[in-house]
């Protein structure tokens, strides 16, 4: 995915089994955030930084919209753990990570896997992809001050 790219038809289902697609996004600043893992200390630190700025993020225009690999049911534990405003997409498939490619191998402790890189993804009101928060730049307790600032916003 690259900038200048349009968002996918489908994104996927989210926490409720409700399907999300790109046409019920139109018109909307949508923020697509990729993370690794529900309940871990740094997926859980950036979700809250969003939700702790949700409404900031939402007087902007903008809809949340966060992704990882875990089950629609660990979804909704997170989210009622958390007191998360924004849904989540439960790609399982991982057909989203690897559309986006953010499905990569990762390294950690001397151990090799496959995991999700922590990516943002931000699209216009036309579902066109205008930026993107990298790996190696997300700051998960600082994210929602970030995705503002990569938009002009701050």
């Amino acid at each position: 995915m690259q900038i200048g790219n349009r968002m996918p038809d489908v994104l996927g289902t989210d926490q409720n089994g409700n399907e999300i697609k790109a046409a019920d996004l139109k018109g909307q600043n949508v923020v697509l955030y990729f993370y690794p893992k529900d309940m871990t200390s740094g997926c859980t630190a950036q979700a809250c930084n969003i939700r702790d700025n949700y409404k900031e993020l939402r007087d902007a225009g903008f809809r949340v919209i966060g992704v990882s690999v875990d089950d629609a049911a660990k979804h909704r534990k997170f989210i009622e753990k958390n007191g998360l405003p924004f849904d989540l997409i439960a790609d399982t498939d991982k057909n989203l990570v690897s559309a986006f490619g953010v499905w990569a191998e990762k390294k950690m402790c001397g151990r090799t896997y496959m995991g999700t890189l922590r990516t943002t993804f931000i699209f216009n009101t036309e579902g066109v992809l205008t930026h993107i928060i990298g790996s190696k730049e997300v700051k998960t307790s600082d994210h929602a001050n970030q995705i503002m600032k990569a938009v002009g916003l701050k």
